[in-house]
């Protein structure tokens, strides 16, 4: 007999049935929101995804009040976690509450789910951190606790992060790299990658398609920036993603190619500077 979680309106579902070989992959259906009843935790959760939907008109760089410009850019979060979130292979945050806190290896502490959101704030939303006891952080954090409802603990739901591509054993082309995105990607992009806003500059209503650099994207500190892994500087600047696109870098490789690539000489340099230290293994996340 296996168990198959079967996601419903209100959360994760066992469902046993009888082996036919191979296990049953769980299926995925999210929770939905409009089952909530209206009270204080269902509005809470409804106000976190209208954050996720439409950062922008909540708290972007245009808001009314000031004070509420904790986004840096007229993105909305959902711009990279498609569908609220809840699309896989999309950056999907549904299943992801169980897994906090966790270590972040880029600043060798533990980090809460509150310190994630402000990792996006502050990089992929080139912002500011929200306070702790912010209502917009408290909703957000209600929202990510809701897709979560029923999943238990350290269980991997599928779909998550956006897959992975072949690494390239050679260096990325930004020539070729601009044939394909005339080719298919400058239909919803623009032509030069500033996307399409859904109104004037002066109408606070974002993006239908989101600028892919400028002063309305995600800063270099953002996993959009990466080429792998679509950040984070780090205090042992060997354990640093091998495609970061920024320095400093400990490793003696130019910034074009820790950009572009090839990465594979680079991982070889890391592993032999970091035997030479200490004996650490090479970082798995890299």
């Amino acid at each position: 007999m296996t168990a198959t979680w079967f996601w419903t309106a209100l959360g994760a579902v066992p469902c046993i049935a009888q082996d036919a070989g191979a296990p049953n992959p769980p299926i995925w259906t999210v929770p939905e929101v409009g089952a909530l009843p209206d009270d204080k935790n269902g509005r809470l959760v409804r106000r976190g995804r209208d954050l996720i939907t439409a950062t922008y008109a909540n708290i972007g760089p245009e808001v009314a009040n000031p004070t509420k410009r904790y986004a840096g850019n007229n993105l909305a979060c959902s711009n990279c976690h498609l569908e609220a979130g809840t699309k896989k292979f999309a950056l999907p945050i549904f299943g992801l509450f169980g897994e906090f806190p966790q270590y972040s290896p880029r600043l060798r502490a533990e980090i809460t789910i509150e310190d994630r959101v402000n990792a996006c704030m502050t990089r992929s939303m080139n912002g500011r951190a929200m306070p702790l006891d912010a209502p917009e952080m408290q909703a957000i954090v209600a929202y990510i606790k809701f897709l979560s409802t029923g999943v238990p603990a350290g269980q991997k739901v599928p779909g998550l992060g956006a897959g992975k591509m072949p690494e390239l054993d050679r260096a990325a082309d930004p020539a070729r790299g601009r044939l394909i995105y005339v080719r298919a990607c400058v239909a919803c992009h623009n032509t030069d990658g500033s996307g399409v806003r859904r109104s004037l500059p002066t109408v606070d209503l974002g993006y239908m398609t989101p600028p892919l650099w400028g002063s309305d994207s995600f800063n270099d500190g953002a996993g959009m920036a990466r080429l792998i892994r679509l950040d984070r500087d780090y205090p042992d600047l060997l354990q640093k993603p091998v495609d970061s696109p920024y320095g400093p870098y400990a490793d003696g490789f130019t910034q074009q190619q820790h950009k572009y690539g090839p990465f594979a000489p680079i991982r070889e340099t890391v592993a032999r500077l970091k035997a030479e230290a200490g004996g650490q293994k090479p970082d798995s996340q890299q």
